[in-house]
Order: C-alpha cells, then structure tokens, then sequence
C-alpha cells in the first residue's frame, strides 16, 4: 500500500520556522515530482510547491517564494519543505502530493499547480503561525 506522511507540523510564531517532511512507503517516487499543497480553514486546497523528479525544477506559488524551500533526498524517499519566516496567513493543513503520471519528465508548471494532477495524496500535517 502506497503511503505518504506528513511530520514536522505544529505552533509557531509569526517569524518562526518549520520543516515538514514527507515520507513514502510502499514504493518510491524518485521517478516522480513531488508537491506541497495547503488548506486554510475554510478554504480549498491550494498550491504551495512542487519539485521535478530530478530537483531541476521548483515552483512556488508567489506569496511563499523566498521564504519557503522544497527539497527532496531520493536516496530517502522523502522531500521537506523549509518554512522561514512565517506568518498567520500560512496557517494551514499542509499535504504531501506525489506523482504526476509523468515519470522521469520534467514538470510544468500548470500540471504542478493543479491539484487534479497528483496521484497520491498524504493526510496532512497542521501548521498554525500565531501573530
């Protein structure tokens, strides 16, 4: 059973840092992209970062560049994603995406960017930012 988890959420200040991880069993995505995605309360999900399978490419969306850093270590299975400076409004459930049906390819950044896209899915990892 393919299984990806989510660790490293909790409370933090506003300026404060966090690194999420997300680690998969079952099988490895080291052929795949890999993404972060989050969901405010009371929100829809929504992109925040996405890597190639070869970290040639990352995309971010805006209101997180330079202050975030996904990263991914192939050799563990697992990809991080550096949260610095943080803020209220980055309060969110935060969840791991693998997989975009395109292995060994590079990733666009409309197929990063659509939540359609991703094959499998963690259950998420809570992050409150407190001002």
């Amino acid at each position: 059973q393919v299984q990806l988890v989510e660790s490293g959420g909790g409370l933090v200040q506003a300026g404060g840092s966090l690194r999420l991880s997300c680690a998969a069993s079952g099988r490895t995505f080291n052929s795949d992209a890999m993404g972060w995605f989050r969901q405010p309360p009371g929100k829809e999900r929504e992109f925040v970062a996405a890597i190639s399978w070869n970290s040639a490419r990352t995309y971010y969306t805006d209101s997180v560049k330079g202050r975030f850093i996904i990263s991914r270590d192939n050799a563990k299975n697992t990809k991080y994603l550096q949260m610095n400076s943080l803020k209220p409004e980055d309060t969110a459930a935060y969840f791991c995406a693998a997989d975009v049906g395109r292995p060994y390819r590079d990733l666009s950044l409309q197929v990063a960017t659509t939540t359609q896209s991703w094959r499998s899915w963690g259950q998420g990892t809570q992050v409150t930012v407190s001002s």
